[in-house]
């Protein structure tokens, strides 16, 4: 389970800080291409590459924790899907005991 206060600093700290690094590396990366200064622009791949795919990472960690409905990820399959389906009844039943 993981609480709201979590998702709180996921959403407005750790998330948001890769979106504004990623835009600012974003605004560089036009500066230095059209002042054709490569040094520079060779040097903005690291935080481009990292601060994206933490955005990229982030987005993706948000739509799976969305209900399938609307546009979630999947329940578990396989060995954790018959894990739970087996000591719970289904995931639906699980999530209830966790929230009781």
């Amino acid at each position: 389970v993981i609480s709201g206060e979590i998702m709180q600093i996921h959403h407005q700290k750790h998330h948001q800080t890769y979106i504004t690094n990623y835009n600012k590396a974003l605004e560089q990366l036009h500066d230095s291409v059209a002042k054709a200064d490569s040094s520079t622009t060779v040097k903005l791949q690291n935080a481009i590459k990292f601060n994206g795919g933490g955005h990229i990472n982030h987005s993706i960690f948000w739509k799976n924790l969305a209900p399938v409905r609307e546009g979630g990820g999947e329940p578990p399959k396989e060995a954790l899907g018959w894990a739970i389906d087996t000591n719970f009844g289904s995931l639906e039943a699980l999530i209830q005991k966790v929230n009781a």
